[in-house]
């Protein structure tokens, strides 16, 4: 079982009082290092499992991955990699200041949230918040309350809105595109941080990190493996997951899929996702305006 150490951290670390301790996070970074940022459960390790192969020329596993390309707040002894002499970081948070050039990976909310459920349920987290079901989850879930980066579709506005996204230093990688077409998605992320593009090597990047290829190495990780943390089994519970593209279209009802995309929806649009109603707007507040006279 996970120890109640651990458990009472990650609880934590779902909650605001999380948000104070941010900008201790962000300490010593430099404007030459780049970002890799996105929401959580939008393929980000996928990626930086392939990044990390693609830039070292050598095999990843989950235990040693984050001393190379670490989370942001553990980037401090992690080494330059790329060429112009800065650091490949990960971040979950919406766009900072600090932040001055990222890849921006994002993928359809209607799947991120599933697959959010699904990790929060395998580590017994979501009764902290009196939740039973997705029903009680979804709610919460798109207010932003069981997340300390702010809701997803606030969290997308922010990086679009950013001074990278106007000034050429921001690229959006959609999810299902490098499913698609993953070479030409690691071929723009690589060429965009600096690095000659070596079709080979991206091929073998890719190969080595097939699913059944992600799962051994979660399996033989002291830190993601199922059975090491206790967690429940099954394909629900794993962190590696299939990585289903559009799944929540078999997973969702209808009164499920109206709900986050009148959340969403708007942030969906701009990302070219299609919908099944349309964009919502949130109305005017009356007591927001005043009338001249």
């Amino acid at each position: 079982m996970i120890s109640t150490l651990k458990r009472l951290r990650y609880r934590a670390s779902k909650t605001r009082l999380n948000v104070p301790l941010i900008w201790l996070r962000h300490r010593g970074l430099d404007s030459r290092d780049v970002f890799l940022a996105s929401y959580p459960r939008s393929g980000q390790h996928w990626a930086r499992f392939q990044l990390f192969e693609i830039l070292m020329s050598q095999s990843a596993d989950f235990d040693s991955l984050d001393s190379t390309i670490p989370k942001v707040g553990a980037h401090g002894k992690a080494p330059s990699i790329l060429p112009s002499g800065g650091r490949l970081i990960q971040t979950h948070e919406p766009w900072r200041k600090e932040y001055q050039r990222a890849i921006y990976l994002v993928r359809d909310v209607r799947d991120i949230v599933l697959s959010d459920y699904a990790w929060d349920e395998s580590l017994d987290l979501i009764k902290h918040f009196d939740i039973a079901t997705l029903d009680d989850y979804l709610l919460p879930w798109l207010r932003g309350r069981v997340q300390t980066m702010s809701n997803w579709q606030d969290h997308t506005h922010s990086w679009l809105d950013s001074p990278l996204a106007r000034n050429g230093n921001l690229i959006l990688i959609r999810y299902e595109d490098m499913r698609r077409n993953t070479e030409d998605a690691l071929v723009r992320m690589v060429e965009f941080i600096g690095v000659p593009a070596d079709r080979r090597l991206i091929r073998e990047a890719i190969a080595n990190n097939s699913l059944e290829n992600m799962r051994l190495k979660e399996d033989s990780s002291k830190k993601f493996n199922p059975k090491t943390l206790g967690r429940q089994s099954g394909e629900e519970h794993r962190f590696v997951r299939k990585g289903a593209v559009g799944g929540w279209r078999a997973r969702l009802s209808d009164a499920q899929v109206q709900l986050i995309e009148q959340h969403t929806g708007q942030a969906l649009a701009r990302l070219a996702y299609p919908l099944t109603i349309p964009p919502f707007v949130e109305p005017a507040d009356p007591a927001s305006h005043t009338v001249s006279r």
